[in-house]
């Protein structure tokens, strides 16, 4: 048996007076899934622990099966392992992004913060910013590692975790009251806003129409992580197939294979084909057993607040991967389980993440199951299928009691 999981980020999401009271999910043409949940089980999991912020980090770990407040050190660290900085002991690894903020004469203190990631900056464009930054604010205490797009690292030696605000969950609001209380994080912040706004390559990019890359943000401060491996854990040899260095991090913790695919970017219009033949090639020519295929763009478009472009997303993720795996793996006649789920729900209403439980469906090529029901936030939940821990989602997937 082969096992498949694809994980739209942030999918699941709130209904919508301009989509007639549909969520994005439900309203969205997705022929592949809507014949799948059919042969399906379908319910809904809840991936946050009580207590914890919902996040990628947490949610993603929990669909992997680790139980959030055993693994949990931080966002950071993970995506610090991905691009790999060797932490010690004592090193905080704080999540440095480079966003938007206004463009005005006000005090950095007043500025408004207009996009967490900046018109989806380039890795290109990213690292030459991050060398600006690099070359007046680096010293012995403070190390910049390039990450992908907006997401960078910052290394703290000797430093201390101290509580950040993440730049998706303020988008529209002024920044003052959101900034580090640590003198020399928030200090670093207002310099970089000195050394980026008139960079050349921001005064090209505003030229273009796209947003300027403005200022660094810290968030997501955490400890060195320690991850049992997926192997040992599971019986199961498995592969990542993600852009984002999160889930890179993550495979890397675990020991799984990080399988990388051209044009795979993070953004609307990654290669999702590629991801999809890619996850294909892994269980069934590669040796593995698991491959997990994380897609960010719905996550992505959710914190832009753009319900058409989520609906685009999520259509792709049907016609795109889904579709795809499904017929290549039908072909292949290997046996397999395919789960499908978000991590956690990225609401347009909010533009940010919420702890509400997430809709799954679990296919099985061997045994296919007869409903009615189509895959939906709504419909998961009328099927009366609920993991209250949601971590148990991989038991459950794997049939382990």
């Amino acid at each position: 048996m082969k096992y498949i999981i694809v994980l739209g980020d942030g999918m699941a999401d709130e209904p919508l007076e301009e989509l007639g009271g549909k969520t994005p999910l439900e309203y969205a043409d997705t022929p592949c899934m809507d014949e799948l949940s059919k042969k399906s089980k379908i319910g809904l999991a809840a991936t946050i622990p009580e207590g914890m912020k919902p996040g990628s980090d947490t949610a993603n770990l929990a669909v992997l099966g680790y139980y959030p407040k055993q693994y949990y050190t931080g966002r950071s660290p993970l995506e610090a392992l991905s691009i790999g900085v060797d932490m010690e002991a004592d090193d905080i690894a704080i999540r440095c992004n480079i966003v938007t903020v206004s463009d005005d004469d006000l005090p950095y203190e007043e500025k408004t913060i207009i996009d967490h990631s900046s018109s989806e900056i380039s890795t290109e464009d990213a690292e030459v910013l991050l060398q600006a930054v690099i070359k007046e604010l680096q010293n012995d205490i403070f190390k910049f590692f390039l990450g992908t797009s907006y997401r960078h690292c910052t290394i703290w030696k000797k430093g201390s975790v101290v509580e950040l605000t993440p730049p998706h969950d303020i988008l529209g609001k002024v920044i003052g009251e959101y900034l580090p209380t640590e003198p020399a994080l928030k200090e670093m912040m207002k310099k970089s806003y000195d050394i980026l706004n008139e960079h050349p390559l921001n005064v090209e990019r505003a030229k273009k129409g796209l947003n300027k890359a403005n200022s660094i943000w810290f968030w997501g401060a955490g400890t060195r992580p320690a991850l049992d491996s997926f192997e040992g854990k599971f019986g199961l040899k498995g592969a990542m197939i993600s852009a984002v260095d999160l889930l890179k991090g993550i495979a890397v913790g675990a020991g799984m294979r990080n399988i990388e695919v051209e044009g795979a970017d993070g953004t609307l219009h990654t290669n999702y084909e590629g991801k999809a033949d890619a996850a294909v090639k892994a269980v069934t020519e590669d040796g593995f057993d698991f491959v997990y295929i994380h897609v960010e763009a719905p996550d992505e478009m959710g914190h832009q607040g753009s319900y058409e472009r989520k609906i685009q997303a999520i259509q792709y993720l049907d016609e795109k991967v889904i579709r795809r795996v499904y017929d290549k793996m039908k072909t292949s006649g290997e046996d397999f389980r395919m789960l499908v789920t978000p991590d956690h729900p990225t609401p347009i209403c909010t533009r940010t993440h919420s702890m509400n439980p997430v809709p799954y469906m679990i296919y099985d090529s061997t045994k296919e199951e007869n409903h009615t029901w189509n895959y939906n936030e709504k419909e998961a939940k009328e099927s009366g299928n609920f993991l209250a821990d949601g971590y148990k989602i991989m038991d459950e997937f794997l049939e382990r009691k």
